[in-house]
């Protein structure tokens, strides 16, 4: 039995060695792991969970390598599927620290990780998971839409965790994507999601407003991203709001993913929703001021360092 299951996306980040540039006159990359399903099954496993990703990827060398650099992190490829004819998708960005990192998504019409078929789960496994990771992207298109449905309705138990993951251009109109959402709500009992995708989801970007309308849609927990204000969360017993971490940001974009893994450490391991708090927003810090997405994953002990009054657990 998996500790975490997450289904998405996944690919090859192509990111900037040089920051404060835009590409056109960046000169060196790197190759990283991507997508932001599979980050946190990485971020997952560098806490000690057993963690694996429900994905596919071209048949093509990028596809290979990005199976490959999943179980270098530790996580299981077991349901990593192989599509024919799509490209493993490739991610570049841009980075203007402290906030401004703009992304630019090759994926063509139909990637491989939206070709996955309720067919092709491994419901059983699922069922099992302690948590269960999904993301708005995967319920963009068919037949992955499909997929997730199936997934969905096969979970009776456990934690169920929407990540919102609104990305407006992988969908074809934000009406769309608030239906979609909006149903998939209903299947979850855990949702996570910034402002942006608060307001796709529920209709407000107030916090407070928008926390109180996911647990009345369902949630045991909602958690609220705000940015340089911090994190909310609450569940029908607890509020909490943890400050930000400061340290100077390197690129932001996988902090979220980080936040994710350490989220999934805390459901999974029972603690209170103040600690999973505190402990993911600080894995959140930790990867902001790196570079790279999955290979910054942090390990509990490194999250620890940017808190030294936890006691490691």
């Amino acid at each position: 039995m998996y500790d975490l299951i997450t289904i998405g996306r996944s690919g090859v980040d192509i990111y900037p060695l040089q920051t404060g540039v835009g590409l056109a006159q960046v000169e060196t990359f790197g190759k990283f792991l991507g997508g932001s399903p599979t980050n946190v099954a990485v971020a997952a496993a560098r806490h000690g969970l057993r963690s694996a990703v429900v994905t596919a990827v071209g048949a093509d060398p990028f596809g290979a390598w990005v199976r490959q650099a999943i179980r270098g992190f530790g996580v299981d490829d077991a349901f990593v599927g192989t599509v024919d004819g799509p490209p493993t998708p490739v991610t570049f960005c841009e980075i203007f620290p402290p906030d401004h990192f703009p992304i630019y998504f090759y994926r063509g019409e139909h990637p491989p990780d939206l070709r996955l078929t309720a067919e092709s789960l491994d419901l059983p496994a699922i069922v099992a998971a302690t948590v269960f990771w999904f993301t708005g992207t995967g319920l963009s298109q068919e037949p992955s839409r499909s997929a997730h449905a199936a997934a969905l309705a096969a979970r009776t138990s456990g934690w169920t965790v929407f990540d919102l993951d609104y990305r407006p251009m992988l969908w074809g109109s934000p009406e769309t994507a608030r239906r979609e959402v909006r149903q998939a709500l209903r299947h979850a009992n855990v949702a996570v999601g910034n402002l942006d995708e608060v307001e796709i989801a529920v209709g407000t970007r107030d916090p407070e407003r928008a926390a109180q309308a996911l647990l009345d849609a369902g949630m045991a927990i909602a958690v609220v991203k705000m940015g340089p204000d911090g994190v909310l969360a609450r569940s029908r017993d607890e509020h909490v709001v943890v400050p930000p971490v400061t340290v100077e940001v390197v690129n932001g974009l996988g902090a979220g993913d980080a936040f994710g893994g350490a989220v999934a450490l805390g459901l999974a391991r029972g603690w209170p929703l103040e600690r999973t708090v505190r402990f993911a927003n600080a894995a959140g810090a930790h990867v902001a001021a790196r570079l790279a997405c999955a290979d910054a994953m942090p390990s509990t002990d490194e999250v620890l360092a940017l808190l030294p009054n936890e006691v490691r657990p």
